[in-house]
């Protein structure tokens, strides 16, 4: 049992599940209905179903990158029972009608979508969009995810408009003035194959300045993407502060460095940039101590000719969605059930003020059936997002996420 806000964490159990809602949890089943499906799950742990906070689904206008059905589908494969998806769609995702085409396109999926409302209209950073509107439709966040607010007094203003409702801003930390030009980290590496580079205080200087608006504001901002040592160390101050500031990373910033990108593998080609192994190092650390509070995938699915192309024209982002779990395994071989159940179900869930569906009598059935031990091969051919560009194709994982059960 991977629930650790149960009594029976740690522990053996029977799990029934009846009509979507669990209906027993213990060591004693006394009576099983005798038309009752019985699946020998030894070996597997069972989670609170996982839920990422950072997924691009295209949907609307981008189906041919992905679709709600198959980024749903992907999700269920990669061990998630509840997906967050971006507003960067065509039209956005920035007002209320779009919200409830979002809620009422996924109904009956095989995981449950939720929608992040943008902060601003067209996701353009210029106007802020009907925020109060969208929370009452359903968005569960606001962010303009793959477009960073570079505007700080529109920046001030969300974060001040949110508090009304106890809402969350979701923000990449990436001064565009400063990366808009940049291929990759900015390094030797960089310097070595003849790309321009990204700097570091790009993302520094931009979590910086949110971080003095949070202060000021005494809002909630969540920032995702985080890439560098000295990000953290930021992080780490302002919590130390007292500051309603949470933190998520990716896994392949957990998974490959600058290095990696010597054989100009455009499926590498991400946003914010992979940086030095140093920084590799120190954002593993940071997993396992608790400054970073939930893994998001970023996932950005593109079709083929996205990537089949030159370095420079390549599009940025990787299908990550069904190699999320499996990444985070292979990175990180000695962490805890528990820090596995708070990155993935508990975090996540308190964070953006979602009902947590722990693994307990009366809960409807949100359950993830984790692996640990079993070692495998990712294989984009199986794979059921529209995405071509799997940067972890190939790659050996240990662990994975075998079932997951949604209502």
């Amino acid at each position: 049992m991977g629930d650790t806000r149960s009594e029976w964490f740690g522990k053996q159990v029977d799990i029934f599940v009846n009509n979507g809602v669990i209906a027993f949890v213990g060591t004693v089943l006394e009576s099983v209905p005798e038309n009752a499906e019985i699946r020998d799950c030894s070996g597997l742990i069972a989670f609170p179903g996982f839920t990422d906070i950072f997924v691009h689904l295209c949907d609307p206008g981008l189906e041919h990158k992905e679709t709600l059905e198959t980024g749903a589908a992907a999700a269920a494969a990669g061990g998630y029972t509840r997906v967050l998806a971006l507003p960067n769609t065509q039209p956005a995702i920035h007002n209320k009608s779009q919200v409830e085409y979002i809620v009422q396109k996924s109904k009956g999926l095989p995981a449950q979508v939720l929608p992040l409302g943008a902060i601003t209209k067209n996701c353009e950073g210029k106007d802020l969009a009907e925020m109060y509107d969208m929370r009452h439709s359903g968005a569960v966040a606001f962010t303009d995810g793959t477009n960073p607010v570079q505007n700080p007094q529109i920046m001030l203003k969300a974060l001040q408009y949110v508090k009304a409702f106890n809402g969350v801003i979701i923000q990449i930390p990436d001064e565009q003035n400063l990366s808009r030009h940049g291929l990759m980290h900015e390094g030797i590496v960089s310097t070595r194959l003849g790309l321009p580079g990204k700097a570091d205080i790009a993302e520094t200087l931009m979590l910086a300045r949110d971080i003095e608006l949070l202060r000021y504001t005494q809002s909630r901002l969540h920032v995702t993407g985080i890439s560098t040592a000295a990000s953290l160390e930021l992080v780490r101050r302002a919590k130390n502060d007292g500051l309603k500031l949470t933190c998520s990373v990716t896994p392949y910033h957990l998974s490959f460095c600058d290095k990696d990108l010597l054989g100009y593998d455009t499926n590498l080609k991400v946003n914010p940039p992979l940086r030095t192994r140093v920084d590799v190092e120190a954002l593993k650390a940071a997993v396992l101590d608790g400054t970073v509070d939930c893994i998001a995938s970023h996932h950005l699915p593109h079709e083929w000719d996205a990537k089949t192309c030159e370095f420079e024209y390549a599009k940025y982002g990787m299908a990550s969605l069904e190699s999320c779990v499996g990444a985070v395994l292979q990175a990180l071989p000695n962490i805890s059930t528990q820090r596995i159940a708070e990155l993935f179900s508990w975090q996540p869930s308190h964070i953006f003020n979602l009902p947590y569906h722990g693994l307990q009598a009366g809960s409807p059935t949100f359950v993830t059936l984790l692996n640990p031990g079993i070692n495998s091969v990712y294989e984009s051919a199986t794979c059921f997002s529209k995405g071509m560009n799997h940067g972890f194709n190939g790659k050996p994982f240990k662990g994975k996420a075998s079932t997951v059960f949604y209502n």
